[in-house]
């Protein structure tokens, strides 16, 4: 029987939730205008599974990971101890479609991570007694990766790659991210798969596809593996994490990350950032002209601290978000980073955020907002 990818950090799940009430608490207690620290953001808790700590109470929103969105839908997210994934618009109220993310043996719980929405016209379709283009996709930690149509599966993904057993059911794939890339007129999408150290590359039939460069930096330390993944500008942006012993989880610690970038044929680009303040470094997301004093940054989200660390589009470290207070935002168990889509899904210049708080037997929703 398949374990599901079942989260293995139950420990400290009682602590994470005092903090995240202590911290909402804070939050709460400083006026936004109130003394602010130059250059400093302001956080908001829109949706938790857990009552009281956010605007809105969704029991779905359990360790949620990747967000994606359309250019006008609502932001999905990835519930991966829920295996679903929600949909909230830009204010955090919920919209009522649940979409149910499959595991390799049964038709509910997988272990959703990376999410991205399909901008191609007619590529990756998916087939269950119908057939019809994935609209959004997911990868998961069962080593699938499913697509979501709703005259095909109604309110189910459909799993259109399961590696779960590749090459054996001890060493099956464990997908961390996705994210979508074109070289030339051929459309991609690229999985970092943990377990086995790579970045696992399909068609657009969803078929294993071999690419002039296979996604590897010899300098890279021996136990770190392909983390989160993203496009940003063309190019594919690949964080690494320290493996654990099962090669399922990462083994967080200060300077345990690294940061790659990679042309979408898969050829070594450059080294982005070394160790530094990455910590499980995850999610990825390229700031508006209008975030502050991160205006045009690369922001990478550690899981391992739940601090944002903010680089020059070249690679040069600028610092950390800071609140009014002038503390650094620090969220625990920080996964999906995302700018709003100017549509239901949020003002462009808003953070949004994902995070797996309770040592991710919870779930918080939010956004991050310049205000000095």
């Amino acid at each position: 029987m398949h374990a599901h990818g079942v989260r293995r950090r139950l420990f400290g799940a009682a602590t994470g939730i005092a903090a995240a009430a202590a911290l909402l608490a804070v939050q709460a207690a400083v006026p936004v205008d109130a003394g602010i620290a130059r250059g400093s953001f302001h956080q908001t808790n829109l949706v938790s599974d857990t009552l009281g700590l956010a605007k809105f109470t969704d029991k779905n929103l359990v360790n949620p990971w990747g967000l994606s969105s359309s250019p006008t839908s609502p932001i999905w997210v990835s519930d991966n101890n829920a295996g679903v994934s929600t949909l909230y618009r830009g204010d955090g109220t919920a919209v009522p479609l649940i979409v149910a993310i499959p595991a390799p043996d049964a038709p509910t719980g997988g272990t959703p991570t990376g999410t991205v929405f399909n901008t191609t016209p007619s590529d990756f379709f998916v087939t269950d007694a119908k057939t019809g283009k994935a609209l959004f996709l997911f990868a998961t930690e069962d080593g699938t990766i499913a697509g979501w149509n709703p005259n095909v599966g109604g309110t189910s993904a459909t799993i259109a790659v399961d590696h779960s057993a590749v090459p054996d059911t001890a060493n099956g794939a464990v997908y961390k991210g996705l994210t979508l890339g074109s070289v030339g007129s051929n459309n991609y999408l690229y999985a970092s798969n943990f377990r086995s150290g790579h970045v696992d590359v399909f068609d657009k039939n969803f078929a294993p596809a071999t690419l002039a460069g296979k996604f590897m930096d010899p300098n890279i330390p021996s136990g770190f593996a392909p983390f989160g993944i993203e496009n940003i500008g063309g190019q594919i942006f690949v964080t690494y994490a320290l493996q654990n012993a099962e090669k399922h989880d990462d083994v967080s610690g200060p300077g345990n990350g690294f940061v790659d970038v990679f042309n979408t044929d898969g050829t070594f680009a450059r080294r982005f950032a070394t160790r530094g303040t990455l910590n499980s470094p995850w999610g990825l997301a390229l700031a508006p002209s209008t975030f502050g004093n991160f205006h045009g940054d690369v922001l990478v989200g550690n899981f391992g601290d739940g601090l944002i660390n903010a680089y020059t589009p070249a690679g040069v470290f600028r610092g950390q978000l800071k609140s009014e207070t002038n503390a650094p935002i620090q969220i625990e168990g920080l996964w999906g980073l995302s700018f709003g889509n100017g549509g239901a899904g949020g003002d462009p210049s808003t953070l949004f955020f994902a995070a797996g708080i309770g040592g991710e037997q919870h779930g918080l929703f939010g956004t991050i907002q310049n205000v000095g």
